[in-house]
């Protein structure tokens, strides 16, 4: 059991019928991308052709911040704001979605773009998963 569902089980509260599954995966899609999305941006940098790769490097960093934005808001629940988590929701999904169609066009020749477009295609799943289990 990851540390997410862990944390999702021992909230006081109730989640007021969210998908505890659904909720954890996507947290954790979240943070992954995050992760994998700042990497690949690192890697295009040290390429030697960086400057074909300026745009891939700046969606990288673009869906590295609302992914992590996305998985610091799902991780609150107190006060929450269903209006509010879906925005963020449909932000973070088409941002992985932006990201993942630019990496894709570079997986041929950089393997950090093919992995990354892979994270950024699983995190937008799971955000589109989450927002259909929020009604």
């Amino acid at each position: 059991m990851s540390h997410v569902s862990q944390m999702l089980d021992t909230y006081p509260a109730d989640l007021g019928g969210v998908d505890k599954q659904a909720l954890a995966e996507c947290i954790e899609a979240c943070f992954a991308c995050a992760q994998t999305c700042t990497a690949c941006a690192d890697a295009c940098l040290s390429e030697e052709m960086v400057a074909e790769l300026v745009k891939c490097v700046r969606t990288n960093l673009d869906c590295a911040d609302v992914c992590d934005t996305t998985g610091r808001v799902l991780s609150r629940h107190t006060g929450y704001d269903a209006n509010v988590t879906r925005a963020v929701l449909e932000a973070c999904a088409a941002a992985c979605k932006a990201c993942g169609d630019e990496c894709e066009r570079h997986a041929g020749m950089h393997e950090h773009c093919r992995i990354c477009a892979e994270a950024c295609r699983r995190c937008e799943q799971a955000c589109l998963t989450l927002l259909k289990a929020l009604g």
